[in-house]
């Protein structure tokens, strides 16, 4: 009786202090211990539950020698369930993250400006609601971000990579009137040749404008239900010269790799003075955006009915010529004056 209540005292003991230390006994005193045990137990066979009680001691001493392997697993695999899931998702689409320049929204951001002007200049005639011009600006915004990434693929690979962005940047296409579908969709053969016009010429930034600043044209037919081209066209060149203003000044920092490649840019042409020429194009950029906004304010206060507002707007329309002539004058300035 006194060595079976000893055995079991010494058992209960060995139990408690493994986890207390969490499995941290090395074999070589579960050895000790074992041998220990079996010098305090009677001469005598004993039972089968003693002899299964002895063998879970002597199993689990040696399949879990440190606490490592013995707790730590299943509490880790509780924590980090969802991690490996979420480690395969960000790692899947990463490539594609990068190929669509998310870490650079700034493109994105050049890219709906455009858009964001024409929507604000056809709205200030009254011709749309603050609810729908929200609307339609927070759809050219997800379009910029979409059609910018499309882009990007298309420069990067011309393969099939970009027809899940283009099909998207077709579906919020879609969300617009008719008229404005036509629109954006005749802007795509610029979007696609782009690419090729830096192998071909020397102007590849022009052709970067007419494509990157259609929404300056778009904007106003979602807004009005077509296009006001009185004053869709300054708004539009004048965005024109503002891409090549800023494009030129990005390929400067790849000139020598586009010489060595035998790429063609702005950069290279105008040579190793580009200030007076971009100045030139920023003067022209500011003109056509104020020609913008005169001619908007006029013709929001047109009342073709009225012979005195019709009168006063023939007279104001000698601003336009000012503003015209005074950004001949800039580019004079900054051409000559400067060099």
């Amino acid at each position: 009786m006194t060595s079976l209540l000893t055995r079991r005292v010494f058992q209960a003991s060995v139990c408690s202090l493994r986890q207390q230390q969490h499995c941290a006994i090395k074999p070589a005193y579960d050895v000790r211990a074992t041998s220990l045990f079996r010098s305090l137990a009677p001469s005598r066979k004993s039972s089968p539950s003693q002899q299964v009680k002895c063998w879970i001691i002597r199993n689990q001493s040696n399949s879990a020698p440190d606490h490592h392997q013995a707790n730590i697993p299943s509490i880790e695999f509780g924590k980090s369930d969802k991690g490996p899931r979420l480690t395969t998702l960000i790692r899947r689409i990463e490539p594609y993250l990068a190929l669509s320049r998310v870490r650079a929204p700034i493109g994105a951001a050049l890219l709906f400006l455009p858009c964001g002007s024409s929507l604000a200049l056809a709205a200030s005639s009254g011709a749309a609601s603050p609810q729908f011009l929200i609307y339609q600006t927070c759809l050219f915004g997800l379009g910029a971000f979409v059609m910018r990434g499309a882009g990007c693929t298309i420069n990067d690979l011309w393969d099939r990579s970009i027809d899940k962005k283009l099909s998207i940047g077709l579906a919020i296409l879609l969300q617009l009137n008719i008229y404005s579908i036509l629109l954006g969709a005749s802007s795509l053969s610029l979007v696609i040749i782009y690419p090729l016009m830096k192998r071909i010429t020397h102007w590849p930034q022009l052709v970067l404008g007419l494509a990157f600043n259609w929404g300056a044209l778009l904007g106003s037919s979602a807004i009005l239900g077509q296009t006001d081209w009185k004053v869709a066209i300054p708004l539009y060149l004048g965005h024109i010269c503002w891409t090549i203003v800023y494009d030129t000044i990005y390929a400067q920092q790849d000139k020598r790799s586009d010489i060595l490649a035998g790429v063609k840019s702005t950069a290279l042409l105008f040579g190793p003075r580009p200030i007076p020429i971009l100045a030139g194009f920023s003067s022209a950029f500011v003109g056509f955006t104020a020609l913008t906004i005169h001619l908007t304010h006029l013709l929001r206060n047109l009342d073709p009915d009225s012979p005195a507002v019709c009168h006063n707007t023939f007279i104001a329309s000698a601003i336009t010529g000012s503003l015209v002539w005074l950004g001949c004058l800039l580019d004079y300035c900054f051409r000559f004056l400067l060099v």
